[in-house]
């Protein structure tokens, strides 16, 4: 039986354990990134495990999200990653060089390679060949440090493409119909692996738009085979000698096939407030807008920028319309100045933002009160935008240039024939803004500057016996980790203050939440399914973490949370039985007698209702290297034991 592509990478990176469906696994880590939401305290955590020098082949620093200014906060926690990745042996990529996943598939990614990255649309690398992963801070640290990332060995579902994409149709509507078929959990515990004659019809830029959308699938990384499309696009940044062929082998197995007919693809939009909300523009059609917005690590490939910028060539943005427009690279942003495109799009009306992550997190650019936003983005969670009762709609840059400029939700295939999108041979290549660490000898000079914004980690504490307290929260399905720990121009500034970013915990579903949890000690959160999904943020696990929060009870957890929170000592418990949920209540005592114990050794436990005196089962599905985590209080805990 022969291997997938993501089944051979694993396989040629493979440390322990046996690639069995379900089973744990730890792989060898070539790359990582970072960016600065939460780079700060993945820095940090290496500090803490007083490694002097990054094991992997390259690790990138990237400054991205926390761009705006307002106070000394950002700049502080700027200088802090710049000084540390100088000393340590990290890439710097400054502020202003571009989204982390757009610079780094245009720079650095190699087809064959794996890559983990302190944020969730890291897949953005499976469009280049590359095996690349989300993961919380302190897992990047490890990877740094030399230490074997582990994780539960993936099914492999393969989505084959056909046919080729109409005038108008783009990437962003495949994986929209792949997220109206699958939904946001049904790549939990899965690699999205794309083939098909179909695949031969996309660039890598197109590609790279469907992988990072995978993250929305819940998936644990999406790929695409290496071919002659990923050798040109090496070939256009002058990387050809990074270039591999990569493609399963022909008796390759998939536990799951889906087939999906591009030709068939009509431009689609994902309605508040989920990626899998899926609707056709042509059902919307005519609904008034207020805000569109293009760019992202989505959308903002030169080859998005020169669409849009064909689409309103001589046209004026609609007065009822704001539109922004965020290049997603330093070289984007050259090559459009260059080649016209910029001022067609200036003219036109638009406003033109920083190359930085921007409106996605909510860092500035927020739809008025009651405001329909038109996003070319990955996300259009409850509040996201910085305004918690607008309407985020996903759609395409085709979508997002023809409605700005009619001011209602347009099919572009109404217009017309398509604009013909002539791609440069060769980038323009300027790596200036990315700094080379000290060497060796020179990084003992190297002093690491620290803003007093810059508090310490909370450490977790190993679990007593048994287990008494307070369902101090209730929560419904598919809770992100924006509900549990929201961003934001006035929360990301604290990304490295925990006791400061508490006072924002769980606002989003219970604005008094914060004080309750420190008035009582802390307790246990209880939520639905999926619970944890979104963006890395590894401050979803240390924020309650510090409120005290001992256990989450979920239906299921996303993946990437679900490590976080045993990274950081507090347990993931599973209901046996999904209809319990509603035997239970906030505010309702409860006990789990033996809880060290059955962290210990035990896939099982109770949760006994002090009020009535019934028993839940429970599962307690953890590794063995799990479970001693657990126990020590965290992974820092645990790694200081282990030397």
């Amino acid at each position: 039986m022969g291997y997938t592509i993501a089944q051979k990478i694993i396989k040629n990176h493979l440390v322990c354990g046996e690639m069995k469906v379900g089973e744990e696994i730890g792989i060898r880590i070539d790359q990582t990134l970072t960016q600065d939401a939460t780079g700060t305290m993945a820095y940090l955590q290496l500090e803490a495990m007083e490694i002097d020098r990054v094991k992997t082949e390259l690790s990138v620093a990237y400054i991205d999200h926390n761009t705006l200014q307002s106070g000394f906060e950002n700049a502080d926690d700027h200088r802090y990653i710049q000084t540390v990745a100088k000393k340590h042996g990290i890439r710097f990529s400054r502020p202003g060089n571009g989204i982390c996943h757009q610079v780094h598939l245009e720079r650095f990614g190699i087809p064959g390679k794996t890559l983990i990255g302190s944020d969730s649309h890291t897949p953005t690398a499976g469009g280049i060949g590359m095996l690349g992963m989300g993961a919380g801070g302190l897992d990047v640290a490890v990877a740094m440090g030399g230490g074997t990332y582990y994780i539960t060995m993936p099914k492999i579902i393969k989505v084959e493409l056909t046919g080729k994409l109409s005038d108008y149709v783009s990437a962003k509507d495949i994986i929209l119909e792949v997220l109206r078929i699958l939904g946001v959990k049904g790549g939990v515990g899965a690699i999205i692996e794309y083939s098909g004659e179909g695949v031969k019809t996309l660039s890598v830029p197109q590609r790279a738009t469907i992988t990072n959308m995978g993250a929305e699938l819940g998936a644990t990384s999406s790929i695409f085979p290496s071919d002659e499309a990923t050798h040109a696009f090496l070939k256009a940044q002058g990387r050809e000698c990074d270039f591999s062929p990569l493609a399963p082998d022909a008796d390759a197995v998939y536990d799951e096939s889906y087939t999906v007919d591009l030709s068939l693809l009509k431009p689609l939009a994902a309605c508040p407030h989920s990626p899998d909300n899926i609707k056709s523009v042509s059902e919307l059609a005519g609904k008034r807008i207020d805000q569109v917005c293009i760019g992202s690590c989505t959308n903002s490939s030169l080859s998005d920028m020169l669409t849009v910028a064909a689409i309103l060539k001589g046209k004026t943005v609609h007065p009822d319309v704001s539109l922004s427009i965020s290049p997603g690279s330093k070289q984007v942003y050259t090559m459009m100045a260059k080649c016209g495109a910029l001022a067609d799009i200036i003219a036109a009306g638009a406003r033109v933002l920083e190359c930085a992550c921007g409106p996605c997190i909510g860092m500035g650019f927020s739809p008025k009160s009651g405001g329909v936003s038109l996003r070319t983005f990955n996300r259009n969670f409850l509040a996201r935008s910085g305004t918690a009762d607008a309407s985020v709609y996903l759609v395409s840059p085709e979508v997002a240039a023809a409605s700005a400029i009619t001011g209602v939700f347009t099919d572009p295939t109404s217009l017309g024939k398509a604009p013909v999108i002539d791609m440069p041979q060769e980038f323009t290549i300027n790596d200036n803004l990315v700094e080379l660490p000290a060497s060796i000898d020179e990084a003992a000079e190297v002093t690491v500057e620290r803003g007093p914004n810059i508090k310490p980690i909370p450490k977790g504490v190993s679990p007593a016996e048994d287990l008494s307290c307070e369902i101090i929260l209730k929560v419904s399905d598919n809770i992100t980790t924006d509900h549990i720990m929201p961003a934001g121009a006035k929360i990301l500034p604290y990304r490295s203050n925990v006791p400061k970013l508490s006072e924002f915990c769980f606002t989003v579903c219970d604005k008094d939440f914060p004080e309750r949890a420190k008035a009582k000690g802390g307790g246990i959160v209880l939520g639905g399914q999926n619970y944890g999904q979104g963006s890395s943020r590894e401050h979803a696990a240390l924020v309650p973490l510090y409120l005290g929060v001992k256990a989450v009870i979920a239906k299921s957890f996303a993946r990437i949370h679900m490590a976080n929170l045993i990274n950081f000592g507090i347990a993931p418990i599973t209901l046996k039985n999904e209809s319990d949920y509603d035997k239970i209540s906030e505010g309702e005592m409860i006990r789990i007698d033996g809880y060290r114990s059955a962290i210990e050794g035990s896939d099982e436990a109770y949760l006994t209702i002090e009020k009535t005196g019934e028993r839940i089962p429970l599962v307690l599905s953890y590794s063995e290297r799990q479970r001693k985590i657990l126990l020590a209080g965290g992974t820092l805990n645990y790694t200081k034991n282990c030397k």
